[in-house]
This record gives C-alpha cells, sequence and structure tokens, in this order.
C-alpha cells in the first residue's frame, strides 16, 4: 500500500505521515522545497517536487498511489488571492491530475475545515447544514470542497472538517501558550464564546479511519473531541497545565478588528503574513465555532481519545522539551 500526502511537512501533515509510516504504508510526500524536511527528516518517505498550484508537476506524484491524503494549503496569506490560489485552484489542479494519472485510486482524503462551514448559528453545526464561510481562508476551503465535489461520482471521495486543532508542532495554539507564559488569558467581552477543539492524534486517527470505512463517495464528516467548551474554559485549563494564574483579558469586537487591520499593514512591509489578518478577526470575533460529531462517531466508529485536559498538557510539555517556551 502506498499513499500520497500533500501538506507533509506541516504539523498536521507530518503527525498523518508519522501514523501511515506506523500502519506499514509506503509514504509519498509532495514538497515544493524537497530539501526543506521540517518533522519528515529521517523518516523513510519517498519525495517527490511540486506544487500544487502548479498542475503539470502533480502529474509524478499521483501515479501509482492507493490513497492520497489532501492536507497542503495555506492558513495565513499576505494576499487573500493566495487562499483561493492554493486552497481552492490547488485542489482543483490536484483533482484533476489524479483523473488523468491515477483513475483508479482507492481513496482521496480532502482536509478542510470548519471554517468552510462557517460559524455555528443554531447549535452545533451538522453536515446537512448550509454552509456559510465568513473568511477567505474559509471561503477558499469550501471552494476546495466543490471542486473535488463535483467529481465525487469519479473518484472515492471524502471530505473532513475538524474544528480547531491542535498539539505538539503547532504554531497557531502556540501563540496562545506564549500570551499565557505572560500572564494574560484574553477572551471576548460579552456573552460566552463556545469552541470546538480537536488534539492532533485524534484528528490522525479519525483521517485512517476515514480512509478504511466503507463511505459513499462525497461523504462529509465533522471532527471535533466531542465537547464544545466556552473560550473562558480553554484559557483557564490552558493556564492550569502550566500551572500559572494569568490576568483575564477583555477585549471588545472592535479592539480584535483594529489588531487585525494594523496587522495586516505592517505585513505589507515585512512580507510575512500577520498572525491576526482582517479574516482571522472576523473568525474570532463569532460567537460560536462548534460542530456535531455523531455522523463520524456512528459512520467512522470515531472516539475521540483526548479530553482538552490530557491534550493541553501533552502539548505544553512538547513546548517546554522543544523549548518553545
Amino acid at each position: 500500500m502506498k499513499a500520497l500526502v500533500t501538506g507533509a511537512t506541516g504539523f498536521i501533515g507530518s503527525h498523518l505521515t508519522e501514523g501511515l509510516l506506523k500502519k506499514g504504508i509506503q509514504v509519498r510526500c509532495l514538497l515544493r522545497r524537497p530539501e526543506e524536511l521540517k518533522w519528515l527528516k529521517n523518516l523513510p518517505v519517498e519525495v517527490v517536487q511540486g506544487d500544487i498550484t502548479h498542475k503539470d508537476s502533480l502529474r509524478k506524484a499521483v501515479k501509482d498511489v492507493d490513497q492520497i491524503y489532501h492536507l497542503a494549503g495555506v492558513t495565513k496569506a499576505i494576499k487573500e488571492k493566495t487562499y483561493f490560489e492554493v486552497n481552492a485552484i490547488g485542489t482543483k489542479n490536484l483533482v484533476i491530475s489524479v483523473l488523468e494519472k491515477n483513475p483508479n485510486i482507492q481513496k482521496l482524503v480532502y482536509l478542510s475545515s470548519l471554517a468552510a462551514a462557517g460559524p455555528s448559528r443554531n447549535g452545533s453545526r451538522k453536515e446537512s447544514d448550509p454552509c456559510e464561510p465568513i473568511s477567505p481562508y474559509g471561503q477558499s476551503k469550501w471552494m476546495g470542497e466543490e471542486f473535488a465535489l463535483a467529481h465525487s461520482h469519479e473518484l472515492p471521495l471524502i471530505i473532513l472538517r475538524p474544528s480547531a486543532v491542535y498539539g505538539p508542532r503547532d504554531r497557531d495554539i502556540y501563540s496562545f501558550f506564549k500570551c499565557l507564559s505572560k500572564r494574560i488569558n484574553p477572551c471576548l467581552t460579552g456573552p460566552a464564546q463556545y469552541i470546538s477543539l480537536c488534539y492532533v492524534q485524534d484528528l490522525i486517527q479519525a483521517i485512517l479511519m476515514a480512509t478504511e470505512a466503507d463511505t459513499k463517495s462525497g461523504e462529509i464528516f465533522f471532527l471535533s473531541d466531542g465537547h464544545s467548551y466556552p473560550m473562558e474554559e480553554i484559557g483557564d485549563t490552558f493556564a492550569k497545565v502550566m500551572g500559572i494564574h494569568p490576568l483575564r483579558l477583555r477585549l471588545p469586537k472592535q479592539v480584535i478588528l483594529g489588531i487585525a487591520f494594523f496587522s495586516e499593514y505592517l505585513s505589507k512591509f515585512s512580507k510575512k503574513p500577520s498572525l491576526i489578518n482582517k479574516g482571522k478577526a472576523m473568525e474570532m470575533v463569532q460567537r460560536n465555532w462548534t460542530c456535531d460529531i455523531t455522523k463520524a462517531k456512528t459512520v467512522l466508529g470515531f472516539h475521540p481519545q483526548f479530553p482538552l485536559f490530557r491534550g493541553a498538557q501533552l502539548t505544553f510539555d512538547w513546548y517546554k522539551k522543544e523549548k518553545w517556551l
């Protein structure tokens, strides 16, 4: 059995590559820069140079593999068009390449995001709810889904929409840990904000289960640890595993949007994507980002093993070990 992983050097992709290797599956990794192995260094993987924004470079990568895990994408960008070039058109390029060079593939797994569906309006998001993405990132992931679904009658496709994913190697939640380490616990003013989370190893298990499950092509699944947490509880849990008592700093929506505007302005000069841009800020100020994983439990047999406290402890321990904190 051989699998192709796009985005293999990233946070989730590197964990998935390790998980596939543990199952005895040969792994081919699509890399834009083969010399930058990052977390893949010393792993027995095949490396193929390519870029999902260039369809011609994908032909060699997709040939002769049994499974494809499409994780490549951008979550931060200086220009909005980059999200669509990579997350949307890049997915279209991959699907077309598979149809041309490997139409008999056993499974194509596209890792999308809760952001593609949008924030929760009336209870936790379900797969049957219409998509209402509110950021360029979410819109581009949704477009990627639509491009893939247009060919679900030709390819055995499955789409996974995880909630916010955290764990060792992640740099987004790391920024929150860094803020807490300075004894500051930021949260929105107003009503409690609820969020679904997913520890990275739970996500990897769900991805592997989805590959093995006998599902109809085009099925979509939300993934999380099965709970909806008030944002304040998340901050308190992280602070507890760190052994600190930070000051809770309540921020109005306007302040977060202002920070995002200023950060985007500075990124034009630094030539680096800002941690918080307008799209990210719009996501941050929404009341709820929660999803229902009943379908994943029923169809895939997915049962999360890492509740928040355990996941937070493992993540913090890794940050300390690697001297990130």
